[in-house]
């Protein structure tokens, strides 16, 4: 799934004029320096861009306490200072592993103050098949709190797809969440062109929170979360091009390449699989004898020998991995194919790991019969259940 930092965020929303603050992105500390002079405003925030949440609260393994920062405008070089003591260093929050993340950089960005927050999102909604605008007058906090404490607080809109956003229902909205007079009508306007932004890069969600109003009369999207929908990646090049694959485990990056869906856990068990929902049921029967899985990897049904030789690599990476249980059932999937892929990549690999291989489905017998020719030492069962029996077996020895 492709995560964009804020600034990233904020880049998008005032392309399709979404007003939000003044800001910068930078890399080094003498350009933030020279950036919050640019700035000219009379106070600046300063941002670690990191995906994790809980920057406010977190740690530097520079010493720095906190990755969200207030300087007076009058005192740019205060900036440099907090910047050299950010880029380069770890930071520590309650969402990034024990290490904490590095930080490459940073946000420099106009500091306003608000007077009133809201929430407003657009998501996509298989009740109503198509988009949904959801608001509550109650934003800066957890919008699943506000939900769960005062029901009554949250408003829908389901759009029609075909037809757009109403101004019907951005007038309703727009009250729902409080606004009135001047403000009122600029708080239409910006939700008519978050709508348009979430229709013109393919999003799955656009999550403005908070939604704010500045004492000056100002409506501006504060933060945001945009999500968008993979599928769309062909038609979305420069936006997937944007995906900062720093902070993520270079197993998933290598994986999303060959169009493998691999999560990385932290068992001895690797697993392939085709389809979703049998890789789940892998893992859990893994579980239930008492073993503890290396990772969710679903194959999928298009599946070649060289995606099979891929998925080989990327399980055999993980140092932790001590057995391999490959469980197929072959309904688009040709077990042959997957048979083929195996014997190819156990040589490619040189696989020293015990090997369990379930197939069943389609031309199993012949995807049996490539395997048993291979010569290869490999574990075979008839079933799921056997299969996870013999890998934790394998494991134990």
């Amino acid at each position: 799934m492709l995560n964009l930092h804020e600034y990233q965020s904020k880049g998008l929303m005032q392309e399709y004029d979404i007003e939000v603050q003044k800001f910068f992105a930078t890399d080094n500390a003498e350009n933030a320096l020279q950036l919050a002079k640019e700035l000219n405003v009379p106070e600046i925030v300063l941002k670690a861009q990191v995906h994790a949440g809980g920057r406010g609260k977190g740690t530097f393994s520079s010493g720095l306490k906190s990755g969200v920062h207030l300087i007076p405008g009058d005192q740019p070089e205060k900036v440099k200072d907090l910047v050299e003591q950010m880029i380069g260093y770890n930071l520590v929050t309650k969402q990034t592993p024990p290490d904490g993340v590095t930080v490459n950089k940073v946000m420099v960005a106009e500091a306003l103050d608000i007077a009133r927050e809201t929430y407003f999102a657009i998501l996509m909604d298989r009740e109503s098949g198509g988009p949904v605008l959801v608001g509550s007058p109650e934003g800066g906090v957890d919008i699943e709190e506000v939900a769960e404490r005062s029901p009554e607080l949250i408003f829908k809109e389901p759009v029609d797809i075909n037809e757009g956003v109403q101004d019907a229902q951005l007038e309703r909205m727009a009250t729902n969440l409080g606004f009135t007079g001047a403000k009122h009508e600029k708080a239409k306007k910006e939700m008519k062109q978050l709508y348009e932004l979430f229709m013109g890069v393919d999003a799955s969600q656009v999550e403005i929170n908070p939604f704010a109003e500045t004492p000056d009369g100002r409506v501006l999207c504060f933060d945001a979360k945009i999500n968008f929908d993979d599928n769309a990646a062909f038609r979305q090049q420069k936006i997937f091009a944007m995906r900062d694959t720093a902070e993520e485990d270079p197993r998933e990056v290598e994986a999303s390449k060959f169009n493998l869906n691999y999560i990385g856990m932290d068992g001895n068990i690797a697993c392939l699989v085709n389809g979703a929902g049998l890789a789940m049921a892998t893992m859990d029967i893994i579980k239930h004898h008492g073993g503890e899985p290396a990772n969710f990897l679903d194959c999928g049904g298009g599946v070649t020998e060289q995606m099979v030789a891929n998925a080989f690599r990327i399980l055999t990476s993980d140092q932790q991995v001590e057995a391999i249980l490959v469980n197929i059932f072959g309904g688009i999937v040709n077990c042959a194919t997957i048979a083929s892929g195996i014997v190819f990549a156990c040589r490619e690999v040189e696989l020293q790991l015990p090997l369990v291989v379930r197939l069943e489905g389609t031309n199993v017998e012949g995807g049996k019969q490539i395997l048993a020719d291979s010569k290869l030492p490999i574990i075979f069962a008839a079933d799921l259940d056997e299969a996870a029996q013999k890998a934790v077996a394998a494991v134990r020895k």
